[in-house]
């Protein structure tokens, strides 16, 4: 890895560019509390451990939160219905789930009898019209009863502020300033977020990355999800980078970039840990994989790629 090499740095967003684990982590159990409740009668305050939430990520599989939150009903709903521990039952999923995700974990429920039939039933996940249970409660929960009713045009049905309020912005434009001396503006995103989540935590800072190029998934069809690496391709042949720094916090980032190299678009993955619940647990994972750049920070990226600071 020569970083002198790189003509284009694209970024995901979560764990990345925003702390989330007080906004999205907070509204996966807050939403798996109150489905449960209401289509099971089963009370629980904080279903996903931090532990758990990381192992999810870790999967390959689970780059939707929405997606851990519909696994995390199911696994609770089969751990009733066969009288386990649901959180054993759930470590028991993931120490051999992989990146078919939410598929994986159907299979392996209904293959120890954790009938699950007649709640996916009732569920309907994942809906075309993301308007299920699962999909309506998590981002009304998520986006508070004000941006929610601007983003879907809908009532919510909570009171309660939004948790996307929660978010801490990372990135900052003296950061962008100083990458746009090495990649002026070749610098773009790719995220599992749809457009006005973002920009509602960004703000202004948003229009300093190149937003025509970036890719924003949660408005793209579901097929293109990570680690589907042709989102990644897509804002590379915008930017027109020959050797890109992809920098996320997940094994899907990193399966995104390795797949994007292997059909012939050289992306380089960058794996940020600091902003996890559980740091250290990220670091040793992505050095198990031998990520080639693991850093504690966005904020360290002029050090490593040696831009000149005025």
């Amino acid at each position: 890895m020569k970083v002198d090499e790189f003509d284009s740095i694209i970024f995901d967003c979560d764990g990345v560019l925003i702390d989330v684990t007080k906004s999205y982590d907070t509204t996966i159990n807050k939403t798996i509390s109150y489905v449960l409740k209401e289509i099971a009668n089963i009370t629980v305050d904080v279903p996903l451990s931090n532990e758990i939430l990381l192992k999810f990520k870790s999967t390959g599989g689970f780059n939707d939160e929405i997606d851990i939150t519909y696994s995390g009903i199911l696994c609770f709903i089969a751990a009733k219905k066969l009288d386990k521990n649901p959180t054993e039952l759930i470590l028991d999923v993931l120490n051999n789930a992989d990146e078919s995700g939410i598929t994986y974990v159907e299979n392996f429920l209904n293959k120890i009898n954790g009938d699950i039939s007649d709640i996916k039933s009732r569920l309907d996940y994942p809906s075309v019209d993301k308007n299920d249970l699962i999909h309506a409660t998590f981002d009304q929960l998520f986006f508070g009863p004000e941006l929610y009713n601007k983003i879907f045009q809908k009532k919510s049905k909570f009171s309660e502020k939004g948790f996307i309020e929660n978010d801490n912005v990372i990135v900052n434009s003296e950061l962008i300033e100083a990458l746009k001396k090495k990649f002026d503006d070749k610098i773009a995103i790719v995220t599992g977020r749809g457009l006005n989540a973002i920009s509602s935590s960004l703000k202004e800072l948003l229009n300093q990355f190149n937003v025509k190029n970036s890719v924003f998934l949660e408005d793209e069809p579901r097929d293109l999800a990570k680690p589907n690496p042709q989102s990644l391709i897509r804002a590379m042949k915008g930017l027109n980078s020959k050797n890109c720094l992809y920098v996320g916090d997940s094994m899907e980032d990193m399966i995104l970039a390795q797949r994007a190299s292997e059909l012939g678009f050289q992306a380089t993955f960058c794996g940020i840990y600091g902003s996890s619940t559980l740091p250290d647990m990220k670091k040793k994972s992505f050095a198990k994989y031998d990520v080639p750049l693991i850093l504690e920070t966005i904020n360290q990226l002029p050090d490593i790629l040696t831009i000149k600071k005025t």
